[in-house]
């Protein structure tokens, strides 16, 4: 009830009077129960899949010269007003590293210039969702790079139940 109204583990436990790390337990069970249907429905549907985009994901407080190595960078597709979105790898440590002001700057051009998409209109089902996504995720003060995919992964489901309910 809790985790399907949007509560987080902390409010959850005031809450319910449960233990914080109990909650948190339950919580990561249900992220990961949700990327693994997420996975299922895509294998499903990815015939259908009509756009897509990659987006690059820094915390708002965060500036991107100083905090390269902390982006998240994921290709999101979408389906029948359904979002999915793919983990791309990390870019390497000996490119985020960089000693040579040149080579940062290239990088920095290089991800500035550089994407993989194909919409079919600017604002679109994947711009709600990235809109949607950077709200979401700032109510978590700080996700791991080990867990981030899993709040993706919830961030998606959410959304794509909102979209279902607004079609209806």
């Amino acid at each position: 009830m809790y985790f399907k109204d949007g509560d987080t583990a902390r409010q959850t436990s005031i809450q319910s009077k449960m233990h914080f790390l109990t909650v948190q337990k339950y919580f990561e069970k249900f992220r990961k129960n949700i990327a693994l249907y997420s996975d299922e429905m895509y294998q499903y549907n990815s015939n259908r899949v009509s756009d897509y985009d990659e987006y690059l994901y820094l915390p708002q407080s965060l500036n991107i010269e100083d905090n390269i190595h902390k982006l998240q960078h994921f290709l999101t597709l979408s389906y029948d007003d359904t979002i999915y979105n793919i983990m791309m790898p990390k870019t390497k440590q000996s490119l985020l590293h960089m000693q040579d002001d040149r080579e940062h700057k290239l990088m920095m051009k290089y991800l500035k210039f550089n994407t993989i998409s194909k919409l079919s209109k600017s604002q679109n089902t994947i711009t709600k969702f990235w809109d949607y996504f950077e709200k979401f995720i700032c109510r978590y003060k700080g996700v791991s790079n080990e867990k981030f995919i899993f709040y993706l992964k919830e961030a998606e489901w959410r959304f794509n139940i909102q979209q279902k309910h607004k079609i209806k």
